[in-house]
């Protein structure tokens, strides 16, 4: 990321005008074209001699990362190779990902980016974004201040305790931060110098981590209370004083965090948790894709959903609301929803309960007639069995639960069963999709956090949707920026669930996949973004009051992949 003062760009004109040259211009990762510098910029920019004589091409550098890309052996070294691709020629990078989607996505962010965070000291060589540690609390305005900072639109912030399925990875989260952000410029065309990954060291309670003689993170216990209250303020108040109109996506923050900051800071600025809403939105996007396969509405469906934590208590409002618009009174609603957690369905007087769960416990009186294996804690295949569900949802990280059991129960109440094991990564999947279809005898409708290879059935190549997030909030935040919404609402996350819905081939071909191929990414979240900005429109939250002025800086706004011309620029 350059200071404004060493760089100034004209889109329209396709032309960089820069003070940097030599190594500093070839070192810098926004900057940087590696040999496709051409002889009047080698003259201009003092780079001969640093570069091999051969003026090359995009294309070309393109085929040749990609020789490179396919030699490495392991997910890992792949996800290694194209981080320091990333810290090295950031065009070079977009270019490979945004023309080959579907085989960089599961590189670049799920289901690898997790064994990235784990590892992520092994490979952390250069800056990219920042760590505001505890210990540099005093320092938050400081930091923020630097010049280079300047372009900055969006953020997107964790604090590394619930990395995936993974838990608590301290410095190491910053691999979600960095990948998230990615995806906005790879999946959206965000500017990459409008991105900022922000990393809250607080500490780590991972002991494998603090053990680490390598480990990059601030050495201490995670810091907790009204300590984390204070600095996670004092973080949010300098971002506000620093960029009065930014962006803010809180990321793989802990259950008892993630909801309560999302709660305290959501009218103060432009935010949204992509854990709580994202998740909602792609899965009520993709439920109704799945719901439109199945011929029978989302009114009549009876829904489980294994993990109530905050990404559960997500889906199952939007999921409400969603109810609600097709007529159903909020009771009416609530009474297609059967929560289960740790100890088993929520249930008057179960254990545990809190206050954001109360809404979906269910009275004892529901449950009259039901035949149980234990009387102490409701099993989720009691729930299959009695409450005949025909829709299940897994966001709990434990691996194998939807059980062959359970598949066959949901199959002898409906003709399709819905089945969605979301948790990510690939080990922490409720279930393997290959399994569950077979289960289903080819019937079920499935769903995944992460990619799963195609199975065959009955002579049939099945594919398996990839509920994956990056359906959304790509989009999402394109909306925003482009709409300059003041706040994120509840309604404009609902608008990109259902510009998504809108897009599911199943409105074509009742067997077709349930989500469109993630190679129409960018398609995807141009129309997700429509749908936000025009919603912010209509809610009187953007900066427009005017749609077609909205559309004309949607599609201005999109930063593409490819090479402009250098110029230097005057002292």
């Amino acid at each position: 990321m350059s200071s404004p003062s060493e760089v100034t760009e004209n889109s329209e004109a396709g032309v960089v005008k820069t003070r940097l040259a030599g190594y500093d211009l070839l070192l810098h990762p926004a900057l940087n074209k590696g040999t496709a510098f051409s002889e009047a910029e080698r003259d201009t920019f003092a780079l001969h001699g640093l570069l091999p004589p051969h003026v090359g091409a995009l294309d070309e550098q393109l085929e040749r990362r990609m020789k490179a890309f396919d030699l490495q052996t392991t997910s890992f070294g792949r996800y290694s190779f194209m981080r320091e691709l990333q810290d090295t020629n950031e065009t070079l990078f977009y270019a490979l990902v945004t023309r080959n989607v579907e085989k960089f996505l599961p590189i670049v962010y799920t289901p690898t980016v997790g064994e990235g965070c784990q590892r992520f000291s092994e490979i952390w060589r250069k800056p990219r974004g920042l760590f505001l540690s505890y210990p540099n609390k005093h320092r938050i305005d400081q930091i923020l201040a630097d010049p280079r900072y300047d372009k900055v639109r969006c953020i997107v912030v964790s604090d590394g305790e619930r990395i995936l399925g993974l838990g608590d990875q301290g410095a190491g989260g910053m691999g979600i931060p960095i990948g998230k952000m990615a995806l906005y410029t790879a999946l959206a065309g965000i500017p990459p110098q409008h991105c900022l990954p922000v990393l809250l060291d607080v500490g780590t309670d991972n002991e494998d981590r603090l053990r680490d003689p390598i480990y990059i993170g601030w050495r201490s216990k995670r810091v907790r209370g009204q300590e984390y209250d204070d600095f996670v303020e004092a973080f949010v108040s300098a971002v506000k004083r620093r960029w009065p109109h930014i962006l803010l996506q809180w990321e793989d923050f802990a259950g008892t965090n993630a909801a309560r900051l999302l709660a305290r800071y959501r009218d103060q600025l432009c935010t949204f948790n992509d854990d709580i809403q994202g998740t909602a939105a792609v899965t009520t996007a993709t439920i109704l894709g799945a719901v439109t396969a199945t011929g029978v509405p989302l009114k009549e469906q009876n829904i489980g959903i294994l993990g109530f934590g905050t990404a559960g208590i997500g889906i199952a409002n939007l999921l409400l609301a969603a109810l609600k618009e097709e007529g159903l009174s909020d009771a009416e609603a609530h009474r297609h929803f059967y929560a289960v957690d740790r100890y088993g369905l929520l249930v008057e007087g179960g254990k545990d309960i809190r206050p954001d769960q109360a809404p979906y416990v269910r009275k004892k009186s529901d449950l009259k007639g039901w035949i149980l294996s234990n009387s102490d804690e409701i099993s989720l295949a009691d729930v299959a069995r009695n409450a005949k569900l025909t829709v299940l949802i897994g966001v709990s990280g434990q691996a194998g639960v939807f059980t062959e059991e359970i598949v066959r129960e949901m199959t002898r109440h409906a003709d399709r069963p819905v089945i969605f094991p979301l948790s990510n990564p690939t080990s922490r999947s409720e279930g393997i999709p290959a399994d569950l279809l077979k289960w289903s005898d080819g019937k079920a409708l499935i769903g995944t956090g992460s990619p799963f290879p195609a199975a065959e059935i009955n002579g049939k190549t099945v594919h398996f949707a990839q509920t994956n997030n990056s359906y959304i909030f790509p989009g999402l935040a394109l909306g925003i920026l482009t709409s300059k919404a003041k706040r994120v609402s509840d309604a404009m996350i609902m608008a990109s669930a259902k510009a998504l819905a809108a897009q599911s081939p199943t409105h074509r071909d009742k067997n077709a996949d349930l989500l469109p191929p993630l190679a129409d990414s960018r398609k995807v979240s141009l129309l997700v973004a429509e749908a936000v900005g025009k919603q912010a429109i209509a809610e009187g939250l953007s900066g427009f009051s005017d749609e077609k002025a909205f559309e004309k800086e949607l599609h201005s706004y999109v930063w593409e992949p490819f090479y402009r011309t250098y110029e230097r620029l005057d002292d």
